[in-house]
């Protein structure tokens, strides 16, 4: 499988990255870095491609970087 090869991960996986770049780019960060720093929080959820022969598979997710947003969120509201 070459590098940036997608085809291990889910449907699933694919929305939350592109949903996250969404964000990413909402905030002004260039496309290139966005799309990088997606799929490196997809990667950090679920451990990488979900589907038999990726890294991931078989492996219970992490949600802490999704948890983080919202305390980061919290935390500046609160000052």
């Amino acid at each position: 499988m070459p590098q940036g090869d997608k085809s291990k991960y889910t449907d699933k996986q694919k929305r939350q990255a592109e949903h996250i770049e969404e964000g990413y780019e909402e905030r002004g960060v260039s496309d290139k870095v966005a799309k990088s720093r997606a799929w490196a929080t997809v990667n950090k959820t679920t451990h990488g491609g979900k589907k038999p022969g990726g890294s991931g598979y078989g492996t219970e997710e992490d949600h802490s970087s999704e948890r983080k947003g919202g305390k980061i969120g919290s935390r500046s509201r609160s000052s």
